[in-house]
């Protein structure tokens, strides 16, 4: 219970900053907005570590978190992408139909959810692809609205493998793998923002990088949450539990931007939400 606990807690963090990351990627290059979020994640993660004074792990698992960080940047880069120009209440819910990954690679390595779990991780995960529909006519064109949808695809396959490179980096160490994790994907986003910036791309005032810095510490928190509730849960229920950040996201799009959320989007959300009462009554 515990380990769906933390798992939920990243789901709400992720869609926090999920939307708030979005919604700057709207007025600020998309590089810009990660190079900024993983600037400050890195700094505390780079005390905190420090100051715990702990060896690094052992090689696979530090090699796991350095290829965790390799493909988050990627996903996040790609999904924040596809927020800045498609609809938010879709984009979200379709990236996270990669939470299959980790369900597959969870059961093959030997997760036995049970019947009443097995029956929740279906539903979340039918949950999710229900609420990733959209009916004709929105608001956004065809063209963006497909490639936005090809980038959450994109981003989804991204996060999924984070949720296995994660797992088994964690395993090694928590703080380490949150460390090493932006060790590498930091320099790689950054020198692409510094590009940006040579080319035109707005420089975000002293304001908005300080709200850029603390959505890059709700996001480290709910890696945190994650990377710890893998450690002490089954791969398979902490993933889905975890890649539920698209309700969060949805309501708020809707509250705050005025997004509509079609009736066979509300029932995935609901869905959704069943499933993870099922993974957590199982666990």
């Amino acid at each position: 219970m515990a380990a769906i606990a933390f798992a939920l807690g990243s789901s709400l963090l992720w869609g926090l900053s999920d939307y708030l990351g979005g919604f700057k990627s709207r007025s600020l290059a998309v590089p810009v907005v990660l190079a900024a979020m993983y600037l400050s994640s890195l700094l505390v993660m780079a005390a905190f570590v420090g100051m715990r004074g702990e060896a690094p792990p052992s090689s696979s698992h530090v090699l796991a978190a350095l290829g965790a960080g390799l493909v988050g940047i990627m996903a996040l880069a790609a999904f924040y992408t596809a927020l800045s120009i498609g609809t938010m209440s879709i984009v979200a819910p379709v990236s996270a139909t990669g939470v299959a990954l980790p369900v597959i690679v969870g059961l093959i390595g030997g997760d036995q959810p049970g019947a009443v779990r097995s029956a929740g991780l279906a539903l979340a995960v039918a949950g999710v692809v229900l609420a990733s529909r959209e009916a004709p006519g929105g608001p956004i064109g065809v063209r963006e609205q497909r490639l936005s949808i090809g980038l959450a695809i994109l981003a989804g396959l991204g996060f999924g493998s984070y949720f296995v490179l994660a797992e088994i980096g964690s395993e090694g160490d928590v703080a380490w793998t949150l460390l090493l994790s932006r060790v590498t994907g930091f320099p790689i986003i950054a020198l692409i923002a510094l590009l940006a910036l040579r080319r035109g791309a707005t420089r975000p005032a002293v304001g908005a990088a300080a709200a850029l810095a603390g959505i890059g510490l709700l996001d480290l928190g709910a890696n945190a949450f994650y990377n710890h509730a893998s450690t002490i849960g089954e791969l398979s229920s902490v993933a889905v539990a975890s890649s539920l950040y698209p309700v969060v996201t949805v309501m708020l799009a809707g509250l705050l931007l005025g997004e509509r959320v079609q009736g066979v989007q509300r029932a995935g959300v609901v869905v959704a939400l069943a499933g993870v009462l099922m993974i957590a009554a199982g666990a």
